[in-house]
C-alpha cells in the first residue's frame, strides 16, 4: 500500500493566534533595532603617543603640544643665571593657563616635580601642582666649593612627568618622558616621547602608548606613587636663605611664590 506523501502546512493553515504572535515578535525585533541605532556611540578612548628625540641642553627651551593643536601646554626651559658669588642652573616646566604637573611642595618653599616610574596612574585623584615646577635645580656657590643639587630627576631614564592640561575647556590627562643627565653644573635633558587620553577627565598609565596595553600593564608599584626625598645636602641650600631660593622666586623663572600657592 502506497502512502501519500506528506503535505506541508501552509502558512493560512497557521492559526490566527500564531500569526498575531509572529507579527509581535517582528515588530519588536524591528524596533529593538531602531532604538540601538538611534542611541548614541559611546566617544572612543584613545591614547595618542608621539616619539620624539628632543635634547634640551644648556640655555635652551622646547615648548610641549600634547595634542597638536597649535597651542603649547608647557613650555620646557633649562636656563642658567649668576649673581655675585652664587649661579642657578634650572631645568623646569612652565605650565600655560589652566594646566598642571604632579609634584610635591619640599620644605614649604620649593615646587619640586615627581620623577614618576612607568606604570604610575596620572588622573584626576592625583596631587597636581599649581605654577611651574623645578625637575632639576643645581645650585653652584663659593666659587666652586659648594654644588648643591634638588629634585629627583638628575642621571634618570625613562621617567615619566604626570600631567594635566586643557582641550577646549576640558581637562585631560598624560605625560611627557625624559633621560636627565647632570654633570657637575650641566643639565641636558631629552625628551624621548609624550602622550594624552582622548577621553575627558579619564585617566592614563605612565608609559602606555595603546589601549592594549593598558590591561597588560599589571597594577602599578608602591614605587611609582612615591615622591622621592631630595637629598639632605640640598637643607644647606635652604639655610642661605633668600640668596639661595631666589631661582624659585624669579618671574620669569617660576613666578612668584604667592602665586604658586594660591
Amino acid at each position: 500500500m502506497k502512502r501519500e506523501p506528506r503535505k506541508l502546512k501552509r502558512s493560512s493553515d497557521l492559526s490566527g493566534s500564531v500569526h498575531q504572535q509572529l507579527n509581535m515578535y517582528a515588530l519588536a525585533a524591528t524596533a529593538a533595532g531602531v532604538g540601538m541605532l538611534a542611541l548614541p556611540r559611546p566617544a572612543e578612548a584613545r591614547i595618542v603617543f608621539t616619539p620624539a628625540h628632543r635634547v634640551i641642553g644648556p640655555k635652551s627651551h622646547y615648548r610641549l603640544d600634547l595634542n597638536h593643536d597649535g597651542i603649547t601646554d608647557f613650555t620646557l626651559r633649562n636656563v642658567v643665571s649668576c649673581g655675585t658669588d652664587m649661579c642657578f642652573y634650572d631645568f623646569f616646566q612652565k605650565p600655560a593657563p589652566g594646566n598642571r604637573a604632579i609634584g610635591y611642595i619640599f620644605d614649604n618653599q620649593l615646587l619640586l616635580d615627581s620623577a614618576l616610574q612607568r606604570g604610575a596612574r596620572i588622573g584626576p585623584h592625583r596631587h597636581f601642582l599649581k605654577g611651574s615646577g623645578g625637575l632639576v635645580d643645581v645650585v653652584y656657590s663659593d666659587g666652586g666649593q659648594s654644588t648643591n643639587v634638588f629634585g629627583p630627576w638628575p642621571n634618570t631614564k625613562s621617567r615619566y612627568l604626570g600631567l594635566k592640561f586643557q582641550i577646549k575647556g576640558k581637562t585631560h590627562y598624560g605625560w611627557a618622558r625624559f633621560n636627565v643627565n647632570v654633570q657637575k653644573t650641566a643639565i641636558t635633558a631629552t625628551l624621548t616621547g609624550y602622550a594624552y587620553e582622548t577621553i575627558p577627565n579619564k585617566a592614563i598609565i605612565a608609559g602606555v602608548t595603546e589601549r592594549s596595553d593598558e590591561s597588560s600593564m599589571g597594577q602599578p608599584s608602591p614605587a611609582a606613587f612615591t615622591a622621592p626625598v631630595p637629598e639632605t645636602a640640598t637643607l644647606s641650600v635652604l639655610a642661605m636663605g633668600a640668596p639661595g631660593l631666589s631661582i624659585w622666586r624669579r618671574e620669569d623663572v617660576v613666578g612668584t611664590m604667592q602665586q604658586n600657592f594660591t
